[in-house]
């Protein structure tokens, strides 16, 4: 077969264990036909790379890219803002907009929480909009401070009881209602935001696609949205319909709703998301939220706090049994061990029940007990550890503020993971990390501090784990989990040519310069999808 493309005096790192390095492949139809022996043809564009580093393209297993990629329409706001700067942006916002236009935003950092619950607080963010209804969401993206006008809008006053799974913030001192909605409190708001401010059919598709070409610019070229609705699914389909959907993905569907306010969900959308399925994108997985985030106290914990799963044993073995029937695997969204735990429980049932296919996924897992650390790999069970949370942060700086530090300490267990046989796969769940950068990560797990050198400490360093390690995390492993290594995440003959051109070798870059590693190129499907 003569190639199309063929890449030669390259350092090639190809993470696959059978043929760990090369210095040239070939490609033809968009795939990987040979490594090292590769005979061009005299059509052949040859590409001759001095020597430069080449990797297989970065997995990514947790992303909300459609809601990073809606930010083009809202007003942005930094996790490390505080009140007044935040005040200040909605009123430079407020200039530009209607007088009943909605503002939308985020993201606003957790450790602010306290400070919103007053209700002279929400009173500033009324002036600083100018009347018109706003919605912001905070860092985690399972809170919103709204003001009044929005609280008017869908109707909660101060005599609005609590929902199921939420809680609606009053002022200690007052009584009053502040604006900030924990959880399922906010999907009132949410709901009327949607009906008055709906985004069209192109908006979804352009959002997508800018997401996408961002995270090409890192590297990314496959992915898989840890939560989806209707419109994510459909702008997908349109395009890869028009041949404009350069990256593989894996849509997880909706099966409980706590925080986004969309509809359908559970199985009306099981049975609209197979019309969606395509050549790159593939509608494989169900999304459970089975608790909330430790900042809220929403998180499931076997101690200190408690807190019971979303549902009960029986509840979730059945739609785990509902999505096996349907070909579906599961990515189930747990923080406290509590929910980890009620996770791996139902997945020895379903295994028990001689169902060894069903591809499970405990997403996020920052604490996991220490008698449940080698059931991940006896159950087959993967762990997505994301968001960027084994280095200190805004994220785990709130973390620690509600729990002891017996447990604050001891966050994302990777290492041990690792060690006991586990599949660990890497995920950025962007936009609640600001990047999707994955090197920012790698350095993350490598070295256990903030490779932005923001946030001073190390957090639990024995959970370290090599390079080698880290980078598997964020391709073959990934792939794997969300069922995609048949097609990526290592540069194997018969596989996508999903490669990245970097500006330098990571292995003989120093580990707390990791996160400055610069994709100069990435490739996908042999066609280059961004250059630098």
């Amino acid at each position: 077969m003569v190639p199309d493309l063929v890449i030669s005096n390259a350092t090639v790192y190809t993470v696959d264990g059978g043929r760990p390095s090369a210095t040239s492949f070939a490609v033809s139809d968009g795939r990987i036909v040979a490594l090292d022996k590769v005979e061009p043809g005299p059509r052949t564009e040859v590409r001759d790379l001095g020597g430069a580093f080449v990797m297989p393209g970065f997995v990514d297993v947790h992303s909300h890219h459609a809601l990073a990629g809606r930010e083009m329409f809202e007003l942005r706001l930094s996790p490390a803002d505080d009140l007044p700067r935040i005040l200040a942006a909605v009123r430079k916002w407020a200039a530009g907009l209607g007088p009943d236009d909605w503002i939308v935003g985020g993201a606003w950092p957790s450790t602010l929480a306290p400070a919103l619950l007053r209700e002279s607080a929400r009173h500033a963010l009324d002036d600083a909009a100018d009347g018109r209804p706003v919605v912001l969401i905070e860092d985690s993206r399972h809170n919103r401070w709204v003001n009044s006008r929005a609280l008017e809008i869908a109707g909660i006053t101060a005599a609005t009881p609590n929902p199921p799974g939420g809680t609606i913030g009053r002022d200690p001192s007052t009584g009053a209602v502040t604006g900030l909605l924990i959880e399922s409190a906010g999907l009132l708001v949410e709901r009327a935001r949607q009906a008055t401010r709906p985004l069209t059919a192109t908006q979804h598709a352009d959002a997508s696609r800018r997401a996408i070409a961002i995270l090409h610019s890192y590297g990314i070229t496959a992915f898989q949205d840890a939560a989806v609705s209707l419109d994510i699914l459909r702008a997908l389909k349109t395009l890869d319909d028009a041949g404009d959907l350069a990256a593989w993905v894996v849509s997880s569907m909706l099966v409980n709703d706590p925080i986004f306010g969309v509809e359908p969900v559970g199985e009306p959308l099981l049975k609209l998301a197979a019309g969606c399925r395509t050549p790159r994108h593939r509608p494989d997985f169900v999304k459970i939220f089975l608790d909330g985030t430790p900042p809220a106290h929403t998180a499931a914990f076997l101690e200190p706090y408690g807190g019971k799963p979303a549902m009960s044993p029986d509840e979730l073995v059945s739609w785990l049994e509902i999505a096996a029937a349907e070909g579906l695997s599961a990515k189930i969204h747990c923080t406290g061990d509590a929910a980890v735990r009620a996770t791996l429980d139902a997945a020895a049932t379903l295994r028990a029940g001689g169902d060894h296919t069903t591809r499970i996924q405990v997403a996020h897992g920052q604490f996991v007990h220490p008698d449940d650390l080698r059931r991940f790999a006896e159950l087959d069970v993967s762990a997505d550890i994301s968001p960027f949370l084994w280095t200190p942060g805004v994220i785990p700086t709130a973390i620690a503020q509600v729990l002891p530090a017996r447990l604050a300490d001891h966050m994302q267990p990777n290492r041990a993971l690792l060690d006991h046989g586990a599949l660990v796969a890497g995920g950025t769940d962007w936009p609640v990390s600001e990047s999707p950068n994955p090197w920012l990560g790698i350095q993350g797990l490598v070295t256990r501090r903030d490779p932005n050198g923001v946030h001073a400490g190390v957090l639990w360093p024995e959970q370290a784990i090599s390079l080698s390690e880290a980078i598997e995390v964020f391709t073959i492993n990934a792939a794997r989990a969300c069922g995609l290594d048949d097609v990526t995440g290592s540069l194997t003959v018969g596989k996508s040519a999903d490669f990245l051109v970097l500006d330098r070798n990571p292995f003989a870059t120093p580990v707390d310069e990791l996160a400055r590693v610069t994709v100069d190129e990435t490739w996908f499907a042999g066609r280059r999808v961004f250059r630098r």
